[in-house]
Parts: structure tokens; C-alpha cells; sequence
């Protein structure tokens, strides 16, 4: 393990990267950059060939393809071929970072051929209303995938190993989902939508024995072959709840290694997610859905939310240990399905509240650190510095001080095992404010500054340990020892 200090991911990547094929050697090119602001771990995504070489990653046509097969009118993926995939993986494990591989394992899209399938209708927006009687539909449920010729598994998917599709080739009809005659959607899955089994594609049949055996198969291969160290999970409301709990349980036996994995369940419902973790025996951590909402209510309601209530019904609240945190990610983006792209003005804020705090794993959006041109964004003010300063002085007892619907803060009182750390953190959604927080009194008389040059006046910490904190409105200051001070310069 090469973590060594707090961990914090980043979410490398983003929706509207450019199809240049060359995203891969410039993850390799960023990773020392990474390394010296504090990432330890980089979250990349889907490696292998999709429907195009435009697919993000998620329309999965072959899981064993990384860019080496001439297979979808390309032999590259967007990101690159297969030997530049381990090339960046490599690079990242040179500076000492893990990196999770996005697994997308619900649907099958871009089949080679058709098969005539017998198939019932459910409307889309409750998949337990029947809507058609039964009829012969042509579906894309053939994947022969004669680029590869067997190379790596000579598995070949059919229409057994699916439960439905919402694409029948001879009505060319959009309006419905075709379940397949014999199959019924899976039970354990999320209740949205009356049962949530189905998302795109072709949707697999977990419950088949020949999928689990291929599945269980090409994970093993995978992680061989590339050497990644984590796991993020696509998807899993869909996929029936027991499935990656067994999954899970015996990749860790085969490799004989405790791969993290954290899964993605969208759903800002903090019971569903709580249940989840229960049903999966806590196997794996979940994005915390919820405190990704809050977040975007109190950027949307300005200066009428109430900051107290910030971290109400979030997963890092519940049970912090199952937590990962994020302020937005690609599904979030602007013209995305689950558009919901926290305003910038609060961002500052909500990246102070996950990275400056002892709850939870943090992880950052590339976006929100590079800027993203092509929806007119720029990068999050001093994104970068939050993260050096995670990495260097978020450590230690933490007491919150959240009794004020506007101005919100704690403190983190350091260990003996970082030098310098420890921090007063205050932040507000509207007015300037001022707290009297509890530093401690191992730092009685120790002068502290605000780091993030908000506030210009410096505080002493008094006799008894306290000091008077400030912030400016709508803003976030983080306050640190001048004397322990080091530069916080961040090379993108």
C-alpha cells in the first residue's frame, strides 16, 4: 500500500474530453504534478472498447479490448490504445499512486448481430406495469467480437445471457422495454421506477451462471493485466444487490489482497444507501449521493440555506467509513442525465467541507481542478491549495462549531506526527462572520494566518487556548500556524 498520509482521490477525467486518442499519455505526463499536490489516488475511466472510439467508457462492447483490437471502426479507445493504459498506470504507481479502474458491468451495447427473441413490453417509467402482450422482437444481443479471435476468453454473449433490451430492429420502437420471455427483472435492485434492473442496452442477467463464471474470469484477468489497486463500481442500483458482495468476496480470495472498491448508487436517499451497505455485508464504500445534494440546495438557495443543516442525512455523517465525497463528477456535468453542477461560488466551500474534514475520502473532479473550456468553466479557486493543505495540516482532534445558520467551522487540533498541522477552518454562504473556536492550549501564544488570504489580520491564540476566528462572506478561510507555514505553491 502506498498511501501514507490522508488519502484523496481524484476523478481523472471528465464528459467532454476531446477524441484524440491521447489521454492516456497525459495522465502518464501529469502524475508527478499529482503526486506533489497531495493525490494519492487517481479514479480513471473505462479502458475498454465501446459502441465508437467517441464512447466515454460506458457503452461497453468488450471488456477484454484496452485499445488493441481493430474492433468498432477503431483499434484505439477516446483515451488511447492498451499499451498506453499501462504505461499511465505505471506512471501513476511510479509516485507512489493507487489507481481505481472504473467497472461497468450492467449492459452490453453495439451488438455484431441480431437474434429473434420472444419478449414482453413494461412501460419504462414502472418496469412492473406490463404494457404489451407477448411478440417476436429483433434485438442486438450477438456479441461475436471477431476482432479479437479469442484472444484472452472465446466467451461469446447471446440473448440467454440478457434479461431485456429497450430496442426492438423491426418496430424501431423507443417507448418501451422489451423483457425477454422466461426472465423477469431482478428484486434486489433500487425500487425506482417500480424495479430499476434495467438501465440501457442490453441489460445482463447476473443471475446466469455462465455470466458470473466470465465475469469472475475477466476481473482476475483484468487486474493481472494492468495491475490497478482499486475497483469503482458503476452503477450498482442496477445490478442485483447479493452479486458484487460474492464478487467481491472472491477476487479478494483469488489475488489474496484486500482491493478496495467503491460503488456508485445514485441516489441522494441516505436509507437506500445505508441499506445497500447492509446487503453488501459494507463490502465497498459508496459516493456519498446525499451530501452531493445538499450540496447543490445550498448553492442554489444563496444566502436562505441553513449552513447547520449541511451535512444532515449524508452517508460521511452516518457511517463516514463507507463515505467517499465528491462536489460533482462527470454524470453531473452540465447537458448530462443526472445534471446537477454545484455553483461556483459555493464550490470553495463544499471542497473545504470534504477535504478539510476527518470524515470520509475525498474526491476531487478533474474539472473543478483544470477548468473545463468547453462548457466555458474555470477551475475552482484555489482548488489546488485546499488539497496541499489536506495533505499537510488536516490532522488531528477535530471540534465543529456548527451553531449558526450562516457561518459554519471547526477545527482540527494536529498530531504529533505531522509537523505544523492542525487548522481553524470558517466559512460563510452570506455575511461576513467571526467564531471563538478552541484551538487547544499546545498552541497557546502561536500567531495563525488565513491561508486562503481572505482575511488580512492575523489572530493570536489566547492563554486559555481560544481565539477569535474570521471570514469574509460567502467564502471559506482556513487558518494555520504562521511559523509552521510552508509554500503551498500547486504546478497544474
Amino acid at each position: 500500500m502506498f498511501i501514507t498520509h490522508n488519502e484523496t482521490m481524484m476523478q481523472y477525467f471528465e464528459w467532454y474530453l476531446p477524441n484524440d486518442g491521447l489521454w492516456w499519455k497525459r495522465c502518464a505526463a501529469k502524475a508527478p504534478n499529482l503526486h506533489a499536490l497531495g493525490i494519492t489516488q487517481v479514479w480513471l475511466p473505462p479502458a475498454y472498447k465501446g459502441t465508437s472510439q467517441e464512447d466515454v467508457g460506458y457503452g461497453v462492447y468488450d471488456l477484454y479490448d484496452l485499445g488493441e483490437f481493430d474492433q468498432k471502426g477503431t483499434v484505439r479507445t477516446k483515451y488511447g490504445t492498451r499499451e498506453e493504459y499501462l504505461a499511465a498506470i505505471r506512471a501513476f504507481h511510479d509516485e507512489k499512486i493507487q489507481v481505481y479502474a472504473d467497472i461497468v458491468l450492467n449492459h452490453r451495447m453495439g451488438g455484431d448481430e441480431t437474434e429473434e427473441v420472444s419478449a414482453v413490453s413494461d412501460s419504462p417509467e414502472n418496469r412492473l406495469e406490463q404494457i404489451g402482450e407477448a411478440q417476436k422482437v429483433r434485438v442486438w444481443s450477438k456479441f461475436n467480437f471477431d476482432g479479437r479471435k479469442g484472444k484472452y476468453s472465446r466467451f461469446q454473449w447471446n440473448h440467454t445471457h440478457f434479461t431485456g433490451t429497450d430496442w426492438d430492429e423491426n418496430s424501431q420502437s423507443t417507448d418501451r422495454i422489451f423483457r425477454f420471455i422466461g426472465k423477469h427483472w431482478d428484486p434486489h435492485t433500487d425500487p425506482e421506477k417500480g424495479n430499476y434492473d434495467y438501465l440501457m442496452g442490453m441489460n445482463v442477467n447476473m443471475r446466469n451462471p455462465e455470466v458470473m463464471r466470465e465475469t469472475k474470469k475477466w476481473l482476475r484477468w483484468y487486474i493481472r493485466q494492468t495491475g490497478i489497486d482499486g475497483l469503482r463500481l458503476d452503477a450498482v442500483k442496477h445490478i442485483r444487490f447479493p452479486f458484487y458482495k460474492e464478487l467481491l468476496e472472491w477476487i479478494r480470495s483469488e489475488t489474496g489482497t484486500e482491493i478496495p472498491a467503491v460503488g456508485e448508487y445514485w441516489s441522494g436517499d441516505l436509507e437506500r444507501l445505508l441499506y445497500y451497505l447492509d446487503t453488501v455485508d459494507n463490502s465497498m464504500s459508496l459516493f456519498d449521493v446525499a451530501l452531493h445534494y445538499n450540496f447543490y440546495h445550498a448553492s442554489e438557495a444563496g444566502d436562505n440555506f441553513d449552513m447547520r443543516t449541511i451535512l444532515d442525512n449524508t452517508l460521511v455523517k452516518v457511517r463516514p467509513e463507507n463515505a467517499v465525497t465528491f462536489v460533482d463528477n462527470h454524470d453531473t456535468q452540465d447537458g448530462q442525465s443526472l445534471q446537477s453542477f454545484i455553483d461556483d461560488r459555493f464550490k470553495p466551500l463544499a471542497y473545504a467541507l470534504i477535504l478539510l474534514r476527518a470524515e470520509g475520502k475525498p474526491c476531487v473532479f478533474y474539472s473543478d481542478y483544470y477548468g473545463n473550456p468547453v462548457r466555458n468553466r474555470p477551475p475552482v479557486g484555489n482548488l489546488g491549495k485546499l488539497i496541499k493543505l489536506r495533505s499537510k495540516y488536516a490532522y488531528g482532534e477535530q471540534e465543529d462549531y456548527f451553531d449558526d445558520e450562516s457561518v459554519i467551522g471547526w477545527v482540527r487540533r494536529g498530531d504529533k506526527d505531522h509537523h505544523g498541522s492542525g487548522m481553524a477552518v470558517l466559512m460563510s454562504n452570506c455575511e461576513a462572520g467571526c467564531r471563538k473556536m478552541y484551538m487547544g492550549e499546545h498552541f497557546v501564544g502561536e500567531e495563525f494566518f488565513d491561508v486562503m488570504g481572505n482575511c488580512t489580520d492575523n489572530v493570536t491564540v489566547d492563554e486559555s487556548g481560544w481565539a477569535d476566528f474570521h471570514t469574509e462572506g460567502k467564502a471559506v478561510s482556513v487558518w494555520i500556524r504562521k511559523n509552521a507555514f510552508e509554500d503551498l505553491i500547486v504546478n497544474e
